[in-house]
């Protein structure tokens, strides 16, 4: 079992948050797409030939592609892969390029999964974020991607950032569940180097953003998300039974993934790669048939942390036995690392699984980090 994730490196317009990488220019758009299929083909090995559970088109804004565009890749894929015919292929995408026209097209490729950033339904919002869509485009999108027979859908959301007020907060939830879709992933706001919200703070032309704000809108969101009935799978995602992303939950599990594309990560147990973040450092490495990519050997300490970091923000948890089949000896040092968080009750421990409290997923990265080996 193994998944392939496809890095579309266009956007319309840069977010102030975002950091990705992408290009807001499509001038190489069609040699882009080129070299993808290219780089397909030479890591058609990194996953040792294991069947393809799921594929997954991030960015970027992968919606800006067209259907044929798709397909094209898609074919390569099928042609260098054997691909699971329940395979689940999510394509991320923007509500203002889900026309009706362009929704239609895509069904008639094999994407059956949507995930649609729609981040917040208050037009003063989405232009602080300097999103492409406004306001009426975030629920009229998934209603067009509904009528078009997908139901598997994930829309996303995000809290914790100063335009946004709890009434706002609450507004946006209800919102969304009333669009009835199986699954939602909600994030926090972060400040990332270099972003064009990073800058605006620097210069006292927009609020810094609240831990504490954040932690309240990040409470109530897991009361509304259980009270719902979403599973709350994982730190940022809430699905209802059987629609949780396998494609991310594969990542948390440590199942292996190939990344194609510009800036694209792999993992295969043995190694981590990472492509060249550089649309034309990217184009001239595939025009020689050559990987743009770095390679890390990891070590059993990389593989713990690792699993770590992925693992203790899951439902399913740390599982002490798979940590000593990493490394043996490991799980009674991590206990003592751990005891401190189980005494306050941020941890949990049933058997040989550590989760999260309610409480402890407010603190999911210190935690993490304070078991790190």
């Amino acid at each position: 079992m193994a998944g392939i994730y496809i890095h579309i490196p266009f956007c319309k317009q840069a977010c102030h948050y975002c950091d990705f990488h992408f290009s807001t220019s499509q001038k190489y758009r069609t040699e882009i797409v080129q070299s993808l299929a290219k780089e397909i083909g030479l890591q058609k090995d990194y996953l040792s030939r294991a069947p393809i559970e799921t594929i997954y088109f991030g960015g970027g804004t992968p919606s800006v592609l067209d259907a044929d565009e798709i397909s094209f890749l898609l074919d390569t894929i099928g042609h260098n892969h054997s691909v699971s015919k329940d395979a689940e292929i999510t394509l991320e995408a923007n509500p203002d390029d889900l026309s009706r026209e362009k929704v239609q097209a895509l069904r008639q490729t094999a994407i059956n999964r949507f995930s649609i950033g729609i981040q917040s339904f208050f037009g003063e919002d989405l232009a602080w974020m300097n999103r492409a869509h406004r306001a009426n485009e975030a629920d009229a999108s998934v209603k067009r991607v509904q009528d078009a027979g997908f139901e598997n859908i994930t829309t996303d959301l995000i809290y914790g950032y100063p335009l946004l007020s709890d009434a706002k907060w609450e507004q946006n939830m209800s919102r969304m569940f009333e669009l009835e879709v199986p699954h939602i992933s909600a994030y926090s706001m972060t400040v990332e180097p270099r972003t064009a919200l990073a800058a605006q703070i620097k210069k006292k032309q927009s609020p810094p953003v609240n831990d504490s704000q954040s932690a309240q809108q990040f409470t109530r969101l897991m009361e509304r998300m259980q009270q719902q009935g979403f599973e709350h799978y994982e730190i940022s995602n809430f699905g209802k039974s059987g629609h949780h992303s396998r494609h991310n939950s594969n990542y948390w599990k440590g199942v292996p993934y190939v990344g194609i594309g510009p800036s694209a990560h792999s993992y295969n147990g043995e190694t981590r790669q990472w492509n060249v973040a550089n649309n034309a450092r990217y184009l001239t490495a595939l025009e020689k048939n050559e990987l743009p990519a770095e390679v890390e050997d990891l070590t059993p300490e990389n593989r713990l942390n690792e699993y770590i970091m992925t693992s203790v923000r899951t439902m399913w948890g740390l599982d002490l036995d798979k940590l000593e089949s990493i490394q043996s000896g490991t799980a009674p040092l991590l206990l003592k690392e751990a005891q401190q968080f189980l005494n306050n009750g941020w941890l949990l421990q049933n058997g040989s699984v550590l989760t999260l409290s309610q409480q402890g997923k407010l603190y999911a990265d210190h935690i993490a980090a304070e078991m790190f080996f």
